[in-house]
C-alpha cells in the first residue's frame, strides 16, 4: 500500500474540531458507572439514617393499624399513591445524586464541550436491519469479551469480603432485627468500597483505552493532511485578500482626508501623523491620518502638495502614532505639546489660516 494511503498522520486541529461537534470524543462507559456507583452510595451513607427511620415508621404505621383498614376500590387508589409519594420522598436524595453523577460524568469526558452536530437527527440509526447488523459484528466482540474480564475481576477481587461476610455469625445463631439491619449496612459498605476501588482501577484503564482507540481512529493520511491545509491555505489566501483590499479602501480615505489637515508630524521619516483642529466644532485636535514607512512618505508628498505644514517632532509622532486613533481624538498626555505645535504653526502661516477663516 502507498504511503499516502496509510493513516500514519496525527489528526489535525480542524479534524479534531469536527469530531468534537459530532460527539465523537473519548468515552467511557466505566467513568460513567464510577460516578454513579460512588454518587449512590455517598447518598445512601448520608441519608441511611432517615431512610432507614422512614421504614420502621411505615411499617409500624401500618402494622399498628391493621384493623382500622378497610380495603376498598376507592382507599386501595388513595394507599397506592400515599405508598408511592412516600417511597419517592425516600429514595430522592439517592436517584438526584445518581443523575447529576451521571451527568458529571458526561461533562467531565466531554470538558463540558457541547455537540451541535451530534444532536440532528440520524434516521439510519431507526433502521432495526442496521441495528441489529452493528450489534452482531466482530467490532463489538471485542467489548463482550471485556466486559467478562472485568466481571471476572471485579468477583475475583470482591470474593475475599463475600467469604468473610458468609462466615459472620449472624447466620448460625438467633439474633435481634437490629442486628440485621447494621450486618446489611456494614456488609453493603464493604463490599461497595471494595467494588469502587476495583472501578477506579477498571476506569482509569478503560478511559485511557479509549482515547487511544480515539486518537488511532481519527489518524489521516498524508494526502488528507496534504488536501486540509491546501483548503486552509486557501481559505488564509481569501481572508488575506480581503483584509489587503480594507487596508486599501483605508488609506485611500486617510489620503482624502490629508489636504484638510492643519499639520503633519512626523519622526522624520518613518512616521507621520496628520491633524486637524476646528476650534467651532471639535473638543481637541483629531488624527485624520497616519502612516510608516512608505504610507508616510505618500502622506508627506500630499501634505507638501498642499502646503499642509510638516513638522517634525520624534518623541511625538510617535506617542500618537502608538495610541491615537484615526478619527479619533489626540491621546490627553500629548495635549500640551500638540498646542504647542499648533501655536507655532498658526503663528508661521497666519495668513493662510487667516484666509481659510474668511471663506468660512
Amino acid at each position: 500500500m502507498s504511503e499516502f494511503g496509510e493513516k500514519t498522520e496525527q489528526a489535525t486541529p480542524k479534524k479534531l474540531e469536527e469530531a468534537q461537534q459530532r460527539g465523537q470524543i473519548p468515552r467511557s462507559a466505566e467513568v460513567q458507572t464510577l460516578f454513579v456507583l460512588m454518587a449512590g452510595t455517598a447518598a445512601l451513607a448520608f441519608t441511611s439514617r432517615e431512610l432507614w427511620q422512614g421504614l420502621l415508621d411505615a411499617q409500624f404505621a401500618i402494622l399498628g393499624h391493621l384493623s382500622d383498614i378497610h380495603l376498598t376500590n376507592d382507599s386501595l387508589r388513595g394507599y397506592v399513591a400515599g405508598g408511592l409519594m412516600f417511597a419517592g420522598r425516600l429514595v430522592a436524595p439517592v436517584t438526584l445524586a445518581v443523575m447529576g453523577a451521571g451527568l458529571l460524568a458526561g461533562g467531565v469526558q466531554s470538558r463540558f464541550q457541547t455537540a451541535p452536530k451530534a444532536l440532528e437527527p440520524q434516521w439510519e440509526k431507526v433502521d432495526p436491519m442496521a441495528g441489529l447488523k452493528r450489534v452482531f459484528t466482530m467490532q463489538n466482540a471485542a467489548p463482550a469479551a471485556l466486559a467478562f474480564i472485568k466481571l471476572a475481576a471485579i468477583v475475583g477481587l470482591s470474593y475475599g469480603v463475600v467469604k468473610e461476610i458468609m462466615h459472620d455469625p449472624i447466620f448460625f445463631s438467633p439474633i435481634h432485627p437490629a442486628r440485621v439491619a447494621e450486618f446489611l449496612a456494614s456488609s453493603a459498605l464493604k463490599l461497595t468500597t471494595r467494588l469502587v476501588l476495583v472501578m477506579i482501577l477498571i476506569a482509569g484503564a478503560d478511559y485511557a483505552w479509549q482515547v487511544w482507540k480515539h486518537g488511532r481512529d481519527l489518524m489521516m493520511t498524508r494526502q488528507e493532511v496534504r488536501d486540509e491545509n491546501k483548503s486552509t491555505e486557501g481559505d488564509q489566501q481569501v481572508k488575506a485578500r480581503q483584509r489587503r483590499r480594507r487596508n486599501a479602501n483605508t488609506q485611500r480615505k486617510m489620503l482624502a482626508e490629508v489636504p484638510l489637515a492643519d499639520v503633519v508630524v512626523t519622526n522624520p521619516t518613518h512616521l507621520a501623523v496628520a491633524l486637524r483642529y476646528d476650534r467651532r466644532t471639535m473638543k481637541a485636535p483629531k488624527i485624520v491620518a497616519k502612516g510608516a514607512r512608505k504610507f508616510a512618505l505618500r502622506i508627506r508628498e500630499i501634505a507638501g502638495q498642499n502646503q499642509v505644514p510638516i513638522i517634525e517632532n520624534k518623541p511625538l509622532a510617535r506617542m500618537m502614532f502608538k495610541y491615537g486613533k484615526v478619527g479619533g481624538e489626540i491621546p490627553a498626555q500629548v495635549y500640551a505639546a500638540v498646542a504647542e505645535v499648533l501655536a507655532y504653526v498658526y503663528r508661521v502661516n497666519r495668513y493662510r489660516y487667516w484666509r481659510e477663516q474668511n471663506k468660512t
